[in-house]
């Protein structure tokens, strides 16, 4: 069951019961815990749901759609910056090729590292990034650093496998020219990614993880409520 909706019915439903019994030790500590526990991950659902979702009359919202040119130019230039390298023409041009190239032999170069932090830069210095820092900043999404490596390398490998390097390089001895071609192959493939596309990719890699954002807030609403019902 999705871990989201897991999290708020429980609080709603400890929250509904509380509310509807009669008065026992305790009560006012329970309600309000799951009061402020629903809160908690409720507030958190709407963050997660607004990153790929617009939601009229709600600024920031759907902010991976209408970032969608910048992910696909991070997309662009991790291929041509990283692997159509001067450094790289010159190797493969030194040996001989097969008819395709592997994507895995170059893979392990590219800093996906990178690729990440520019992707939490791109949501922080959005017009998200407010609710962004108030929900955690960056610290929220570093359990997702190691997944969206992980898929944001194969959406890689996937592009690279459509390139015909091996024929171009039998043409071509002019390292402008070779890459030139190579740049305009990979333009034509990344300019294919429709917004809908763009946001299924990154969708993939972090929704389900970030359901952990939607747990954590109940949680720690929860704890927050008992404090208040305790102390005050």
């Amino acid at each position: 069951m999705n871990k989201s909706f897991l999290t708020n019915a429980i609080a709603a439903v400890v929250f509904g019961v509380s509310y509807e019994m009669p008065g026992f030790f305790g009560r006012n500590a329970i309600m309000l815990s799951s009061l402020f526990a629903l809160s908690g991950a409720l507030t958190n659902w709407l963050a997660v749901y607004m990153l790929f979702e617009k939601i009229p009359g709600l600024y920031g919202s759907g902010i991976v759609t209408l970032r969608f040119d910048q992910f696909k130019e991070s997309i662009r230039s991790l291929i041509m910056e990283n692997f159509f390298t001067k450094e790289n023409f010159v190797k493969v041009t030194q040996n001989a090729l097969p008819h395709t190239i592997q994507p895995e032999m170059v893979l392990d170069k590219i800093n996906f590292d990178d690729v990440f932090r520019g992707l939490v830069a791109v949501i922080k210095n959005s017009s998200f990034g407010g609710m962004f820092i108030l929900f955690g900043g960056e610290k929220a999404l570093t359990p997702l650093r190691e997944p969206f490596k992980r898929e944001f390398e194969r959406k890689t490998a996937e592009i690279l496998r459509n390139i015909d390097v091996a024929s171009i390089l039998q043409k071509e001895t002019d390292f402008e020219t070779f890459r030139s071609k190579i740049a305009a192959m990979v333009n034509t493939t990344v300019s294919e990614l429709t917004p809908q596309r763009v946001k299924e990719i990154v969708e993939e890699i972090m929704r389900a993880h970030l359901g952990w954002l939607v747990v954590w807030g109940g949680v720690f609403g929860a704890l927050i409520g008992f404090i208040s019902a305790v102390f005050f």
